[in-house]
């Protein structure tokens, strides 16, 4: 069974929230579809390299974040590239880029690589 799901603008606003309570600068990169568009998260370790997650469900329907650029940080040229190709497929989806120097951003959800 499928687990209830915020709409995505709310879900994105309360993550910048969340980020900015821990000093985790959070900015909203781009804005989709405010109901039902899927996210991407943006991971800026401000040492040039990032990771990006993408939301997925699994086969039960239950909410997981997939590591779409490989377990180890990659460079940040190469994960805002994925971000664009993303971007030109899916108009509907949101982008949410947090700068997390130490570490310490957790997504709400299991990481799945």
């Amino acid at each position: 069974m499928r687990e209830p799901a915020l709409k995505a603008g709310i879900w994105i606003n309360a993550q910048v929230r969340l980020c900015n309570q821990r000093h985790m600068p959070a900015m909203v990169r781009r804005r989709g579809d405010s109901d039902a568009g899927s996210i991407l998260i943006i991971v800026d370790q401000l040492d040039g390299t990032a990771y990006v997650l993408s939301q997925i469900r699994d086969a039960d329907g239950v909410r997981n974040w997939l590591k779409v650029t490989g377990d180890a940080p990659v460079p940040y040229a190469q994960s805002e590239s994925y971000i664009q190709r993303r971007a030109g497929t899916d108009p509907d989806i949101w982008v949410l880029e947090i700068e997390d120097k130490d570490g310490a951003y957790t997504p709400d959800a299991p990481v799945v690589i």
